[in-house]
């Protein structure tokens, strides 16, 4: 499994395993943040007729945490903008997780 860690009984993974680790788990996030920027850019697209590259524009502004460039007009879209608000807010956590839990797993684990 990606996700399986080793138990505190274990011995650290060696820095060749550990580094294919972290590659999986960025790779894992950077993927995670694709599908994320996908979502956004189809539906503003759809709610907010944006080309695509307004799309792109706004979608990755509210992933990046700073904000919509084009206001929504619509209702769906008002809706839609805050529910990706939110659905983006839990993905940075996500990828935070993801891309900083073997790391902090091996401190941990070199401590104990």
């Amino acid at each position: 499994m990606w996700f399986r860690f080793e138990h505190k009984s274990q011995p650290v993974l060696p820095w060749r395993m550990f580094r294919h680790r972290m590659a999986m788990s960025f790779l894992f996030s950077a993927a995670t943040i694709a599908v994320s920027l996908g979502i956004g850019m189809v539906g503003y697209h759809a709610f907010e007729n944006l080309d695509w590259i307004d799309a792109f524009l706004n979608a990755a502004m509210i992933l990046s945490g700073m904000g919509p460039m084009a206001q929504p007009q619509s209702t769906a879209g008002k809706i839609f903008a805050g529910t990706y608000a939110l659905f983006s807010g839990f993905v940075v956590l996500l990828v935070l997780g993801i891309t900083f839990g073997p790391l902090l797993h091996r401190l941990l684990h070199k401590v104990h």
